[in-house]
C-alpha cells in the first residue's frame, strides 16, 4: 500500500494529534518533508511579524496590494530557508515525531 503525499494541504488539514499519525503513515521520508514544511511556516509567521513594522517602502511599494506581495515574498523567503537547511528546527521537530510514533507502538 503506497503512503498518502504529504502536500502543504495535507499538513494543513491534519488534527492536533496528527503528527503521531503522520510519523505512522508517511514514514521517516514524509516525516522530514512534514516537519521541513513546519519550520517554513514558523519562518513565514516570524518574517510576517518582522516585516509588519516597515513603512510601505522597498520592492513592494506603498500600493493596495503591497501587502498580499509582501505575504507571498514572505513565503518564499521561509521556503527557501527551509529547504537550505533553515534554523535547525525541522530537525528537532523530526526526531520528536519520531521519538513519539516509538512510545505508541
Amino acid at each position: 500500500m503506497a503512503s498518502p503525499a504529504a502536500t502543504p494541504t495535507t499538513v494543513a488539514r491534519m488534527p492536533a494529534a496528527a503528527p503521531i499519525a503522520a510519523a505512522r503513515i508517511f514514514g521517516a521520508d514524509r516525516t522530514k518533508a512534514v516537519a521541513k514544511e513546519f519550520e517554513a511556516v514558523f519562518l513565514s509567521n516570524m518574517f510576517e511579524e518582522m516585516f509588519s513594522g516597515l513603512e510601505d517602502e522597498g520592492p513592494m511599494g506603498a500600493g493596495a496590494g503591497a501587502g498580499t506581495w509582501r505575504s507571498l515574498l514572505t513565503d518564499e523567503y521561509a521556503k527557501t530557508i527551509a529547504k537550505a537547511g533553515g534554523i535547525g528546527l525541522a530537525d528537532h521537530v523530526q526526531r520528536q515525531l519520531i521519538a513519539l510514533q516509538e512510545r505508541n507502538k
